[in-house]
């Protein structure tokens, strides 16, 4: 491309970047998308990952690989830091990239309400460093039970508690059901790996609380005849690596997850003092996608606040990649010296799965269960994968777990002796090791 065509500058290789970088193949831009990994991520199979599904290279393919034959568009493998909206300079951690046009797509990252300190106890599922250690916490788990001998701290290691019921809560508790029931039985000769207790806590009065009241008291059920125990209306207090508290009640647990909440990213608040932010910390635009107070500035995704047709657009990546596809219009449009166009969001319906033929569907005002809603999810999950070679991994690896209840990706990595030390009395590790 020729230096004076304009430079656009897209923060963020997730669902809305990726979705403005490939809108932009053809425009009459320099592109430069940034990104501090260096891959693009399926969230939504994150928890496939986490429940050992899933390999991580299954769900991920690196950005440049996604963009290699998009010639007008490079790749920067940095963190940015600060925007600088007056001089049009994206501050990195160890430089700084200027710009003509900016498209933000930071997305969001865990919120603990407050009581960070829950962090350590309680990790949450939003990268594959994430992922990866959740499944070593719940193998690990298991494989401490095996080795102890005394009943309470069996049943200890044995109970997971899931702190939130939104889909990524409802998703992992269905998935850590189906390993303890139908993957782990014949794995181990102490413990019944199907007596594990598999909990699901919930602040508000339902699951899924974004979606239908039919859809939401469907996957309850289905949740339940996993053998999932569903607490509502019972805020979580306190976090610990014993366990937590709950409505007043202390409920001990070796392996706690947290799905309770995501916060805007704090790239927003560098936007300038002039930037209006909502109470979640996200950008408020306009209705093109452009930040009032800000020139030549675009948030997208999960860091945006925005409305379509009175209704609030929600925080997922159908509505990302939307928002993306519209920021890219809006910025040729503005080369070109038209007018921008209001974004406006086309609902295409909510998704979550619990288990092996078993999720919720509220698509076009019909509120479907079971197995149908289930195959809607997989066909919508794989079509959404980035790269052949995913897709075909994916359904492979789903047809072997549904054939033969068998999870291929059982692998812990990294040193197990701390977690396994983790608060343990000195007296009882050595009751284990002498087993």
């Amino acid at each position: 491309m020729a230096s004076s065509a304009k430079h656009v500058v897209i923060i963020g290789g997730g669902f809305g970047g990726i979705a403005a970088a490939r809108a932009l193949k053809h425009a009459p831009v320099r592109l430069t998308m940034i990104d501090r990994r260096n891959h693009h991520l399926f969230q939504p199979l994150l928890y496939q990952v986490a429940t050992a599904a899933l390999n991580p290279s299954d769900i991920a393919s690196p950005i440049r690989r996604i963009l290699r034959r998009q010639g007008n568009a490079s790749v920067i493998l940095g963190e940015a830091v600060s925007i600088d909206t007056r001089r049009k300079i994206v501050q990195l951690a160890d430089g700084e990239v200027a710009y003509d046009y900016l498209i933000v797509a930071s997305g969001a990252t865990h919120s603990y309400f407050g009581h960070d300190e829950w962090l350590e106890a309680a990790p949450g599922l939003k990268t594959l460093e994430d992922a990866v250690e959740i499944r070593r916490r719940v193998l690990v788990a298991y494989e401490a039970a095996e080795r102890e001998v005394d009943a309470a701290e069996v049943a200890n290691w044995m109970t997971f508690v899931i702190i939130g019921a939104g889909p990524t809560g409802v998703e992992m508790a269905g998935a850590l059901a189906e390993i303890s029931r139908r993957v782990l039985e014949r794995d181990f000769r102490t413990i019944d790996p199907g007596n594990a207790r598999i909990i699901l806590i919930e602040a508000g009065p339902r699951v899924l609380p974004a979606m239908s009241p039919e859809s939401s008291a469907s996957a309850r059920r289905q949740l339940e005849r996993l053998g999932v125990e569903v607490i509502t209306d019972s805020p979580v207090t306190a976090v610990d690596d014993r366990g937590v508290m709950h409505g007043g009640a202390r409920l001990d647990s070796r392996t706690v997850i947290w799905a309770a909440g995501v916060a805007a990213s704090p790239l927003g608040k560098t936007l300038g003092a002039d930037v209006k932010l909502d109470r979640a910390g996200r950008v408020i635009v306009n209705q093109d996608l452009l930040v009032p107070a800000a020139d030549s500035v675009f948030v997208i995704g999960d860091l945006a606040s925005i409305s379509s047709d009175g209704k609030p657009v929600p925080g997922l990546s159908p509505a990302a990649m939307q928002e993306g596809r519209h920021a890219a219009r809006n910025v040729t449009r503005l080369i070109h010296g038209e007018p921008t166009l209001p974004f406006h969001y086309r609902d295409k319906g909510t998704l979550a799965t619990i288990g092996k033929a078993a999720a919720v569907a509220d698509i076009a005002g019909l509120h479907l269960s079971g197995l149908v809603a289930w195959l809607m999810w997989l066909f919508v999950h794989i079509f959404f994968l980035i790269g052949f070679r995913n897709r075909f991994i994916v359904i492979v690896e789903w047809a072997w777990t549904y054939v033969r209840n068998d999870r291929g990706a059982r692998l812990i990595t990294g040193n197990v002796e701390p977690m396994l030390e983790r608060g343990e009395k000195p007296e009882n590790r050595k009751r284990m090791l002498s087993k």
